[in-house]
């Protein structure tokens, strides 16, 4: 039994562990360079590996071949495995083989790091033996080679979603659809929503669907398709007899003929996305039967995650707010949404095919100025040109702080929320997120 695993990042290297421990010959292959931290275990772990190179030979004698999701279908080694009708699986779907957890499952386009999280921080609370993992913290592959959790709750993104064939969670939440990433998808929404649903695609009535109701791309797919699991809606602005909604200042979930209510002034996460990722981790965590006290406090203080609408700093009474994370419109759109006061935007990186038109009446209404951040910032230049009095481009994140505080006055928020990807500029949008808090110390 041969596994070869495409990508010596996090996923790669916790496959390679988790596949060496079940007796698996295993062969690690990097087009680009392994980290050092990364060498150093999988040498220690006497895992055999190469870099800056696919060496065909030694991974077309594959019995099964786990993909890192950062590679594209497209790219030549990949288009030759499947042909040679070799098996190529998520690390999700390897990892999930050798395990009896139950595994929550968290998708979406946005929202769902910080659901994750809360819905974690919610479970570990309570004392539940969970683990964390995905497309966040620790790979799923290596803490399953650990073997020491009852539950996971897994952060997926639609590329894990696309290399799985049998994996199921038995909790899934879709916390919303928006385009994001159709460059992976042949420009095409439908494929991309097609690809978000597959993480029901495997659930039985045993299991159970969390949704955002009044999402519309959700919905449809909901209408004219066919899911086994148990639906749980969550709304903002509809009641449900079993679901999750907010009434008279009040979030109320009912599950199961039970029901917990919180006032939502006493939820710790701010602005109107928040409640729905707070509705889809409650609902969970009423599902895993958890006390009404240990949501409540759980929730009352639960710390946000970083990058996403993090506050910095406030200087010369102007706040400076970091939402790094907004890697899409729709993000983005969450961010503006919740601006109260007057806002100079910076924006850009690489566009993903980004339909700018949806911000066009928050643009109008909030910011009064753009700092362009990017490489190529032709698109936004060409839609908010005439929107904005003042537009400026700038080629690094020091700039890009420096030339927003001169825009400010008394009163003022900088908002980074970029609605796209980082890589002209910065390693990820971590990177970007931590030069922005840096320049704005540095001011």
């Amino acid at each position: 039994m041969r596994l070869v695993v495409l990508g010596g990042g996090e996923s790669g290297v916790g496959t390679a562990i988790l596949g060496k421990e079940k007796g698996y010959d295993v062969f690690v292959s990097d087009f680009g360079k392994i980290k050092d931290k990364y060498k150093q275990v999988l040498t220690d772990n006497k895992i055999a590996w190469e870099e800056e190179q696919h060496t065909e030979s030694k991974i077309l004698n594959a019995t099964v071949v786990m993909k890192s999701p950062g590679i594209p279908e497209k790219v030549a080694i990949v288009k030759k495995l499947v042909e040679k009708g070799i098996p190529v699986l998520s690390e999700i779907e390897f990892a999930a083989a050798f395990t009896k957890a139950i595994t929550i499952g968290i998708t979406g386009s946005n929202g769902k790091t910080t659901t994750t999280m809360l819905t974690y921080h919610l479970l570990k609370s309570a004392g539940l033996n969970v683990g964390l993992g995905g497309n966040i913290g620790k790979s799923f592959a290596w803490q399953v080679a650990d073997d020491t959790f009852d539950s996971y709750v897994l952060e997926l993104s639609s590329f894990q979603l696309d290399g799985i064939v049998n994996y199921k969670p038995h909790i899934a939440i879709i916390t919303n659809i928006s385009p994001d990433h159709l460059d992976r998808y042949d420009y095409k929404y439908e494929n991309y929503i097609a690809s978000k649903f597959r993480i029901t695609m495997n659930q039985t009535e045993e299991d159970y669907l969390i949704y955002d109701a009044d999402d519309e791309a959700i919905t449809n797919w909901l209408q004219n398709n066919k899911t086994r699991a148990k639906l749980i809606p969550f709304s903002l602005t509809k009641t449900f007899e079993e679901g999750a909604f907010i009434k008279d200042n009040t979030m109320k979930v009912s599950i199961n003929q039970e029901d917990f209510k919180m006032e939502t002034e006493a939820i710790a996460l701010e602005g109107k996305h928040n409640m729905k990722n707070a509705m889809a981790a409650t609902s969970v965590a009423k599902l895993m039967q958890i006390r009404k006290a240990t949501i409540r406090e759980s929730l009352s203080n639960f710390q946000g995650v970083e990058h996403r609408l993090e506050t910095v700093l406030k200087i010369q009474n102007v706040q400076y707010i970091n939402d790094s994370k907004a890697t899409n419109v729709n993000a983005t759109f969450f961010a503006l949404d919740s601006m109260n006061t007057p806002t100079v935007w910076i924006v850009g990186g690489v566009d993903k095919g980004n339909d700018y038109n949806e911000l066009m009446s928050l643009v109008r209404e909030k910011v009064k100025a753009i700092v362009c951040l990017g490489v190529d910032n032709k698109k936004i230049i060409d839609a908010f040109g005439d929107v904005v009095d003042v537009m400026i481009e700038v080629n690094n994140m020091s700039d890009a702080v420096k030339m927003a505080q001169r825009l400010t006055e008394k009163g003022d928020t900088v908002l980074l929320s970029p609605a796209c990807a980082s890589f002209d500029l910065f390693e990820n949008y971590e990177d970007r997120g931590n030069q922005f808090k840096q320049a704005v110390q540095n001011l």
